[in-house]
């Protein structure tokens, strides 16, 4: 069974019962969300072992993070608690028209955003495949930016198969400028990236997919893969380009995950040594799966479900 790294911040999510403004809310529902964690969620449903390197603060919350990481199978031999800064919080209202929700987070100054690199090179990579990172922790501090460079680092001192989702939150980098440069920098690292049109814009200065590709893989990526929407995706692995169509929804209910679902099943799908067509079809349907799904990851399927909405979608 493959071995697993996700690195990055798991938040408390609280999501609102009833429609309209936050500040309307009265109830809300308790999750977790972030990018990383709903890619390990996807990938242990799908039979993978995952360990999750993150910090939480000593709290309610973070100790609740543990409890679900651990209830969802994820491993926990790198979580750290932090007895000073606190574990960060989202908050999420309730949408009926398929638009975006309004999600804003506090997680300023968070126990994840005081990760080290000295807490990375404290990892075991013994018997590990693959690392999957994002472009969220380098832009949390200073610190996360060093220890998400570290463990790039480390992937490839160690032949460690290294994929890369951009995942852009301008809001949360210092300027558009040094978000660009950090993260092309990170991608050179990187075996696979895994972008959308529109980060494509921001990050290769172009929307089209084969620009796109070749921006990275003078980078030295190997393969790109590029997020299209409904459309579905795009794929260069250096050898072999391809469209794959997407899958229809019948309500979107939700948008946030999706990118994580369509990363997860990319991962899951190399992890299982399918095709590039293969692992990008798979992306889709499970992207087109989460944003059906109210949860950032409740809607994560296992094989079954989705060989079965695979097979649905493909005779339509």
């Amino acid at each position: 069974m493959a071995k697993v790294i996700l690195f990055g911040e798991p938040m408390a999510l609280l999501i609102a019962d009833t429609v309209g403004p936050l500040e309307d809310v009265e109830h809300f529902t308790r999750a977790i969300s972030g990018a990383e964690v709903n890619v390990a969620i996807g990938l242990t449903r799908l039979g993978h072992k995952v360990e999750y390197v993150t910090k939480l603060g000593d709290d309610p919350f973070g100790h609740y993070i543990e409890k679900t990481l651990k209830k969802n199978e994820i491993g926990t031999s790198f979580l750290a608690y932090d007895p000073v800064y606190r574990t960060g919080i989202q908050l999420k209202n309730r949408v009926t028209d398929g638009s975006d929700p309004q999600a804003p987070y506090y997680r300023k100054g968070s126990a994840a955003s005081h990760i080290t690199k000295e807490d990375i090179d404290k990892i075991d990579l013994e018997g590990v495949d693959l690392i999957h990172i994002t472009g969220i922790p380098p832009a949390l501090s200073q610190s996360a930016r060093q220890a998400t460079f570290r463990l790039a680092e480390r992937a490839k001192e160690n032949n460690i198969f290294l994929t890369f989702d951009p995942n852009l939150r301008p809001a949360l980098w210092e300027d558009e400028e040094t978000m660009v440069r950090v993260l092309n920098e990170i991608a050179e690292f990187a075996d696979l990236i895994l972008p959308g049109e529109a980060e494509g814009e921001v990050l290769a200065k172009t929307s089209d997919n084969d620009e796109i590709a070749d921006f990275y893989q003078k980078l030295g990526v190997k393969t790109v893969v590029v997020k299209n929407g409904s459309r579905g995706a795009y794929y260069n692995d250096g050898e072999k380009s391809d469209l794959v169509p997407g899958f229809k929804v019948e309500k979107v209910v939700d948008t946030v995950g999706a990118g994580d679902g369509f990363a997860v099943g990319v991962l899951s799908g190399i992890i299982e040594g399918k095709t590039m067509y293969e692992s990008v079809e798979r992306a889709n349907a499970i992207g087109a799966i989460q944003v059906g799904n109210r949860s950032d990851n409740e809607g994560l399927p296992n094989h079954e479900e989705l060989e079965a909405f695979i097979k649905k979608g493909r005779s339509k």
